[in-house]
């Protein structure tokens, strides 16, 4: 297959505006030419893989191995992309998928049909050479991550109801990048191994309504107004995940002088990198702690009426190690006001954190070994949600990499403007899934 062509199929992915926020305005019609577009550009893949429709928006393919008692790989990514900001001044339109100086341009070039054409890529080619892989290989296409995935969730579903424990379960999370942290030089591959649970909670106070001329102490926006003051930074300790002194110790090699020796500090001493982190604030900070912050304000119907009742809504991100259940408890003691009432509108666990000392991840590294052999593979710890967290309560490998080079500046144009891939990444993307699928163990001794 030549590249230009991949990056032609990519382009025809990017035309077809699957945006999930949107289903309403634009009718199911994308989702469904999604489909049919992959059936044209994929034929093998339609041919030789079992295909299941799950839910409206579900794709599942199954590639059937050489060994069928053996426990199978989920490769999974998704279709549907995020809404275009008309006031957004694009260099290219996002939705004709232009290609030109070496990239192809559009919104879900990164996030995330661009990872999901390289998994379609690497298999197509490998069937087209008669390859079988040594066991099952699932594809699992979620065409509604963006509002949350119930597809993905009805997939992981079905994999516990037909009794099928994956052996590995890759998704869209980290990628390759440069210089990931202060001091680090050089490339490093991401693989996020655990994810943060996403909660959103509701703060809402009554108070006796009335004029403004003459109000008491304490009026329900007061109230709520102090409840979110209390819930400052410091709310929740800082803890660090395995997964962030593994990083650490990760990046030790590819630093220098005393950035080295700060390094291997802070993997060896995981309360010291709390500490450190904690202080840094921003994605260091929410690397080793539940973040909490006030998105949305309401109360009120008149400039001089005291509102009877004032609400806050207050997302958080709950760190690995801790539960729905112990997040509520600690904003409860930390607001310490009887009088405001805290509703979970929504609220998942944290995920497990998969191991770095499995075959499952040595099999990522070597994987990245022949698509990006200058990068190391560094394990970390994700702030966002993924599909792939619907597998977690009975897979106990599941991790989050895209196999694309990405700069800072570009992943900042995943959700922003200008979204665009690298033809040559596409090429080196569908390496890294070969690789993959090429060398997945067989039974010992077979």
């Amino acid at each position: 297959m030549h590249h230009s062509d991949a990056a032609e199929r990519l382009s025809r992915m990017i035309r077809i505006p699957t945006v999930s926020a949107e289903l309403d305005e634009r009718g199911p019609a994308p989702f469904d030419d999604f489909a049919a577009v992959l059936a044209e550009l994929y034929p093998h893949v339609h041919r030789a893989l079992d295909r299941e429709r799950i839910t409206e928006f579900g794709l599942l393919f199954r590639w059937r191995g050489a060994d069928a008692g053996l426990d199978p790989v989920v490769l999974m990514a998704h279709y549907d992309v995020v809404p275009v900001d008309e006031r957004d001044d694009w260099a290219h339109p996002p939705f004709e998928g232009r290609i030109a100086d070496g990239y192809v341009h559009g919104r879900g070039a990164l996030d995330d049909k661009g990872p999901l054409l390289v998994i379609l890529e690497a298999v197509e080619s490998l069937l087209t050479e008669g390859f079988v892989p040594a066991r099952d290989v699932y594809l699992s296409f979620g065409g509604n991550e963006e509002t949350f995935g119930s597809a993905a969730r009805a997939i992981a579903d079905t994999f516990t109801a037909r009794g099928i424990t994956p052996w590995l379960v890759l998704d869209e999370g980290g990628a390759v990048v440069d210089a990931p942290l202060p001091l680090v030089r050089g490339r490093a591959a991401m693989v996020g191994v655990g994810e943060k649970g996403p909660m959103t909670l509701r703060l809402s106070a009554r108070g006796d309504g009335g004029h403004a001329s003459a109000p008491p102490s304490l009026t329900a926006a007061r109230r709520v107004a102090r409840a979110v003051t209390r819930l400052d930074p410091g709310t929740f300790p800082a803890r660090t995940p395995v997964g962030v002194s593994r990083m650490l110790a990760g990046f030790v090699p590819s630093t220098a002088g005393p950035a080295r020796g700060l390094y291997r500090l802070l993997a060896a001493h995981p309360r010291l990198t709390a500490r450190v982190f904690a202080r840094l604030g921003g994605e260091p900070a929410a690397m080793v702690r539940t973040t909490v912050a006030a998105t949305m304000l309401a109360g009120g119907t008149a400039p001089n009426v005291l509102p009877s009742r004032a609400s806050a809504t207050v997302n958080l991100r709950i760190a690995l190690g801790e539960t729905v259940a112990s997040t509520v408890r600690r904003v409860r003691r930390r607001i310490a006001d009887r009088r405001v009432l805290i509703e979970v509108v929504d609220g998942e666990e944290p995920s497990p954190e998969s191991s770095t000392d499995n075959a499952q991840f040595a099999l990522i590294a070597e994987s990245v070994g022949a698509s990006h052999p200058e990068a190391r593979t560094v394990p970390y710890i994700m702030m966002a949600a993924t599909d792939s967290r619907h597998f977690h309560r009975f897979a106990p490998a599941v991790y989050r990499f895209a196999p694309l080079a990405m700069s800072a500046e570009l992943r900042a144009t995943i959700h922003g403007v200008d979204e665009r891939v690298s033809i040559a990444e596409l090429e080196r993307g569908t390496r890294f899934h070969r690789a993959l699928l090429q060398r997945l163990p067989a039974r010992p001794g077979a």
